[in-house]
């Protein structure tokens, strides 16, 4: 379990994708003990990018991400528990990039980490489902895990675009921010 969360933890805070740690939890640990410690680990290596970028990173993320930077701190800073739990609900984007951003921010790190660790854990369930399901000896419990982690995997994704979408609206941010 220490030997998963610390590679699942640096895996994730080097911009790895946490899908694969949520995957790889539900194969050794099973659906619901792989949720909990790839959430746990992802929400660590979370913590771990934007500390690196807060406390001694800066020069090096402000010069790779460039406006990104402003765009990512510009949208966390209302309200960064929400707005990170609306970002990870979302189903695409780059873990790092959004992390590393709210690092280099203005933007508290505990409610934006805390918030993006609980957005975690709808997707690191799907996929800890799946793992789950290819550790199964029976082919039709390996069918109907994979089953349901895709079909799960379509509706949340649905649904975090929905819950990004209308938090993006209430927050007053513009639908394309590219200025």
């Amino acid at each position: 379990v220490v030997i998963f969360l610390v590679v699942s933890t640096v895996f994730t805070a080097v911009g790895l994708p946490r899908q694969l740690v949520g995957f790889l939890g539900g194969f050794a640990f099973g659906i619901f003990g792989g949720t909990v410690l790839s959430t746990v680990g992802s929400g660590l290596g979370c913590a771990m990018a934007a500390l690196y970028a807060r406390l001694g990173g800066r020069e090096l993320v402000e010069r790779k991400l460039g406006k990104r930077v402003h765009k990512v701190n510009r949208f966390l800073q209302h309200e960064p528990f929400n707005t990170a739990l609306a970002i990870r609900l979302f189903p695409l984007g780059s873990n790092l990039i959004v992390n590393l951003a709210a690092g280099v921010s203005s933007i508290p790190l505990m409610p934006f980490v805390l918030g993006s660790s609980l957005g975690y854990i709808p997707q690191n369930f799907i996929f800890a489902l799946f793992g789950a399901g290819m550790n199964r000896e029976s082919t039709t419990g390996m069918v109907l895990s994979v089953g349901m982690s895709v079909a799960l995997f379509v509706i949340s994704g649905l649904l975090g675009v929905r819950v990004y979408r209308r938090y993006r609206r209430q927050a007053g941010v513009p639908e394309d921010t590219d200025d």
